[in-house]
């Protein structure tokens, strides 16, 4: 046996383990609720289960809720990622400057980050309160709001919130991932850029950005589809009320909630498998762009 042919084969044996642990936890799961969402049918014994091909995928989108909560979760994830990103780039470009005591801010500002979502969100709720939230009362002596004006109780309001809460927890993820790409640009660079007379914002615009495009675009990726499938934050601060219901939240319903009351479990899952496939696009479209800025 060829040397090669035999590190093939030791190779392939080494990785078909894994293969195979993550056909069963991930691709399993995956396919029956595949097929599960060709079917009415619900975890009640006393309903029978029925065949009715593509009906579920259609009748998604002619459901109002279903096309509320895909808009919400859209706008959340535009919305979200893009001032993650820009305060996450800044927040990065800042840190990598040498200043004093500049470990214990990259560790500090990593604090919102660590802390669990569902204890964040609760927080955060509490300081929405209408009546005692210091967020509330902060923005009413600002004249921002209305005295008594409940901003998650209001659609005008509450989604912004929940962004803004978002926005909080998940930036300092965002600038962790941008500056482990900063510190890899060579200070030669810079130095070099500077004695040819560059300015600022001309080595920030030449050298930074091109240098950390790949980086941001990976950034991009694990962000956009973590947003894409928002349920925590989204459930504990207003249950999906007030225009805010996103399609994980609404998946939540309908596998939770209405799988026990009728035959919802075979529409629950092919909105599942809408959200895979919308994750899987973002996805497709991330990974084609970040190959074309490598090649």
């Amino acid at each position: 046996m060829k040397a090669k042919t035999r590190e093939t084969l030791i190779a392939w044996g080494m990785v078909l383990p894994a293969l195979l642990v993550i056909s069963i936890i991930a691709f399993l799961p995956l396919f029956q609720t595949f097929y599960n969402s060709f079917f009415d049918a619900s975890l009640r014994p006393d309903i029978e289960k029925r065949f009715v091909g593509f009906k579920n995928y259609a009748d998604l989108f002619q459901d109002p809720r279903f096309l509320d909560a895909l808009k919400n979760t859209i706008f959340f994830t535009i919305i979200s990622v893009l001032f993650e990103t820009i305060l996450g780039l800044l927040i990065a470009v800042l840190v990598n400057q040498p200043f004093k005591l500049r470990g214990a801010v990259r560790a500090a500002m990593l604090i919102p980050w660590a802390i669990p979502t569902a204890i964040s969100s609760q927080m955060w709720k509490w300081m929405f309160e209408p009546s005692t939230g210091i967020i509330t009362k902060l923005l009413e002596a600002l004249h921002m709001i209305k005295p008594g004006v409940p901003i998650l109780g209001s659609p005008q309001t509450a989604m912004w919130a929940i962004i803004a809460v978002d926005v909080w927890k998940t930036t300092p993820f965002m600038a962790l991932l941008i500056l482990a790409g900063l510190q890899l640009i060579p200070e030669e660079l810079y130095e070099a850029a500077r004695i040819d007379g560059a300015n600022v914002w001309q080595r920030f615009s030449k050298i930074t950005i091109p240098l950390i495009q790949s980086t941001i675009g990976v950034a991009l990726i694990f962000r956009t589809l973590d947003a894409l499938r928002v349920f925590d934050v989204v459930f504990i601060m207003t249950r999906g009320s007030v225009n805010t219901e996103t399609l994980a939240v609404y998946n939540r319903v309908l596998l939770m909630d209405r799988a026990f009351t009728g035959a919802w479990f075979g529409y629950g899952s092919a909105l599942s498998v809408i959200i895979f496939a919308l994750i899987s696009v973002f996805a497709v479209i991330y990974i084609r762009s970040l190959k074309i800025k490598l090649e």
